[in-house]
C-alpha cells in the first residue's frame, strides 16, 4: 500500500469512528423502542420558540422527540451562544443530569411545533432498570453528551482571571473534579474579561470572578457558593428518613451505594468535595480487575458515580457532615450537615475516607495551591510544564503522580524518607518509575523548609539527608506531597463510635452489653447500625479494589440490621 493510500485508509478509519461516537450520542430510536419508552412517560406540546429546558433551572426529564425539530444550544453568563445540535422525530433530549433532575446545562428550544414524550427522572430510573438493552443505549448517549459539554469547553460558569492563580486552579479543580462544563477567560488578553473585570473594579482579593450561566457575578467564591449558584445542591426533603446514608463518595462509599440502591434500599450519599475521594485524583490504575490498560481514578469513579444515580441514590455535592447524631429516641440516626439541616436514616455508613497529611513544615499553608498540591490531575500538571518538580511519597498514590508528571515536567526529583519502595508501592509502579528517565529517585530524605512570596507562590525548597544530616536548597516552584494520610472521622467526635490509636474507625469488635443475639458483622462499629468501609476503616488495605469489595460487602451487613431493627 502506498503512503497516498494509507494515509486515505487512516482518514476514512477516524471519519468512521467519529460516526460511530456521533450515532452513539445522537441515536434515532425505533417505533418499536418508542413504544416501549411510551408507559414511563407523558405526551408534551409545545408552541414555536418554547423552552422545553433551560440552562440553570432544574430539567424535567429525557424528551423523546415525536414531531417536530428541538435546537439544543449551550450559552455562558457572557451572553455567548453556541450551537449544540438539532434534534428531530424519534431522537431523545437530554445528558446524564436527567438522572437525578439536576439543573439542566443546556436550552431546548422548539423550532416550530413539537410534540413530546416526556420521561421524568424517577420514571427513567425504572426504564434503564425495566428496558435493559434499550436503557444501555440511552445511558451511553446520557453520558456521552455530558463528555461532550466538558470537551467542547463552552457553556457553564465562566472563570475570569490569570490561568496561574491559586484560586483559579482551585476553583477549576473542583468545577472539573464534579464533571462540570466551565471554561476560563484571562483578563490580561482576553477584552470581555477585561472589560468585565473594569466593570466590577475588583481588589486581586475578589479574582477570579465566576460568572454563572444566569449572569450572577460572584468574586473569588468559595466551592460551597459556588456550587449553590450553579445548581449542584438540592434541597433535602423534609421528613425523608432514608435506609441508609454514606458519608463519603470515594470508591468505597460509591460502591456501597450502588449496591444498596441496586437492591432496593432508599440511599443517601454525602461528599465535601467531589465524587472519587482521593481515588479520583489517580492519574492512571493499572492493577484493578477489569482494566488491563489500565483506568484514570476519575473515570473510574465518575462510572460509578453515574451508575448510583441509574439505581436512584441521592448524591449531594458538596455537602459537609459536620456531626452523626446518635442519640434520636426514634431509631434513626440524623447527620448534621453544613447549612444547619439535618439528614435522617436508619443506618449509617462511615466512607469519609483520609486526606494526605500535612507535614510540620513552618509556612507550608501559605503555599497551598501557591506551588504546593496534595494531588496532580491535568490542571497541575500544566503549571509544571517543562519545570523541575519535587514530589514527596512512596506509596502506590505518589508512584502514580510521579510517573503522570513525569510526560509534563522536565524532571521529577521523588523524595523518600526510607531506602527503597519496595515495601510501599506496587512491583509494576517500581518497574515504571525506574524505567523513566526523569524520574530521579532521592532516598533516605526528607522536606525541611520551603520559601517563597505569598503572592507569586513558592520558590525554593530545602531538602535534609536523614543519614548524614546535610541540608541543601532546591529552586523549584512545584512540590507535591503524599505522605501518608489521616482519617476524615471528626464529625464523629461524642456519639460513641471507637477509634484506634491512629483515629481509624475500629469495626468488628463484639457490642458490649448488646442484648439481642446478632452477631457483630466485621464491618460495624462499636454503635449498631454504624458501618465503616473503605481507607477510614482501621486495618483496610487502602487500595481502591479493596475500598469497592467493602462497599459491596457492607450492604448484605445493612440489610440484616434494618430487618432486625424493624422486628
Amino acid at each position: 500500500m502506498s503512503i497516498d493510500e494509507t494515509e486515505r485508509a487512516s482518514a476514512a478509519a477516524a471519519a468512521s469512528r467519529r460516526s460511530d461516537r456521533y450515532d452513539q450520542t445522537f441515536p434515532v430510536l425505533t417505533p418499536a423502542e418508542i413504544a416501549r419508552i411510551r408507559r414511563f412517560g407523558e405526551i408534551r406540546h409545545y408552541a414555536d420558540h418554547e423552552l422545553l429546558f433551560e440552562t440553570g433551572k432544574p430539567g424535567p426529564g429525557m424528551f423523546v422527540v415525536l414531531a417536530g425539530n428541538v435546537a439544543v444550544t449551550q450559552r455562558d453568563g457572557l451572553g455567548r451562544v453556541t450551537p449544540v445540535a438539532e434534534q428531530g422525530p424519534g431522537q431523545f433530549l437530554g445528558e446524564i443530569s436527567q438522572l437525578s433532575g439536576r439543573v439542566s446545562l443546556v436550552d431546548g428550544c422548539a423550532e416550530g411545533d413539537v410534540e413530546c414524550l416526556l420521561v421524568p427522572p424517577e420514571r427513567l430510573r425504572a426504564l434503564m432498570v425495566a428496558e435493559a438493552d434499550l436503557g444501555e443505549r440511552i445511558m451511553r448517549a446520557l453520558i456521552l453528551r455530558r463528555v461532550n459539554l466538558l470537551q467542547g469547553g463552552v457553556g457553564g460558569p465562566v472563570l475570569i482571571g490569570s490561568p496561574n492563580s491559586s484560586d483559579v486552579v482551585r476553583l477549576m479543580g473542583f468545577l472539573t473534579r464534579n464533571g462540570l462544563p466551565h471554561h476560563l477567560l484571562d483578563p490580561a488578553v482576553d477584552r470581555d474579561a477585561g472589560d468585565l473585570v473594569a466593570r466590577y473594579s475588583p481588589s486581586p482579593g475578589d479574582l477570579p470572578l465566576v460568572v454563572t450561566p444566569d449572569g450572577t457575578v460572584l468574586r473569588n467564591p468559595r466551592e460551597a457558593e459556588l456550587a449553590r449558584a450553579v445548581g449542584m445542591i438540592g434541597q433535602i426533603e423534609p421528613g425523608k428518613v432514608y435506609d441508609v446514608a454514606i458519608v463519603g463518595a470515594g470508591p468505597a462509599g460509591l460502591a456501597t451505594a450502588v449496591c444498596a440502591a441496586s437492591e432496593g434500599l432508599s440511599v443517601a450519599v454525602c461528599d465535601q468535595r467531589a465524587f472519587g475521594g482521593q481515588a479520583g485524583a489517580s492519574a492512571r490504575i493499572e492493577n484493578y480487575l477489569g482494566f488491563p490498560t489500565g483506568i484514570s481514578g476519575h473515570a473510574l469513579t465518575a462510572r460509578a458515580f453515574n451508575q448510583a444515580q441509574k439505581f436512584g441514590a441521592d448524591v449531594m455535592i458538596p455537602i459537609e457532615v459536620k456531626a452523626l447524631d446518635c442519640g434520636r429516641g426514634d431509631g434513626t440516626f440524623a447527620l448534621d450537615i453544613d447549612d444547619g439541616a439535618a439528614l435522617r436514616a436508619r443506618s449509617i455508613v462511615v466512607a469519609s475516607g483520609a486526606r494526605y497529611r500535612r507535614p510540620e513544615i513552618a509556612n507550608l499553608a501559605t503555599f497551598d495551591g501557591r506551588g504546593v498540591y496534595y494531588w496532580a490531575s491535568p490542571i497541575e500538571a500544566r503549571l509544571c510544564k517543562e519545570q523541575e518538580v519535587i514530589l514527596v511519597g512512596g506509596g502506590n498514590s505518589a508512584g502514580q503522580a510521579a510517573v503522570y508528571l513525569s510526560t509534563h515536567a522536565a524532571r521529577v526529583h521523588m523524595v523518600i524518607r526510607g531506602g527503597g519502595l519496595a515495601a510501599s508501592m506496587s512491583r509494576y509502579l517500581i518497574e515504571r518509575i525506574e524505567s523513566t528517565p526523569n524520574i530521579e529517585l532521592v532516598f533516605n530524605t526528607e522536606v525541611v523548609e520551603v520559601n517563597g512570596a505569598p503572592d507569586t507562590g513558592l520558590e525554593r525548597v530545602t531538602l535534609r539527608s536523614r543519614l548524614s544530616g546535610e541540608t541543601w536548597p532546591m529552586e523549584v516552584r512545584n512540590l507535591f506531597l503524599f505522605v501518608g494520610a489521616d482519617p476524615a472521622t471528626g464529625w464523629l467526635d461524642g456519639c460513641g463510635v471507637n477509634l484506634d490509636r491512629g483515629g481509624f474507625v475500629v469495626t468488628g469488635v463484639p457490642i458490649e452489653g448488646a442484648t439481642n443475639q446478632r452477631s457483630t458483622p466485621s464491618l460495624e462499629t462499636s454503635v449498631p447500625g454504624v458501618f465503616a468501609v473503605g481507607d477510614v476503616r482501621s486495618g483496610s488495605v487502602k487500595r481502591v479494589g479493596g475500598a469497592i469489595g467493602e462497599g459491596a460487602q457492607v450492604v448484605a451487613a445493612l440489610h440484616g440490621y434494618l430487618a432486625d431493627s424493624l422486628n
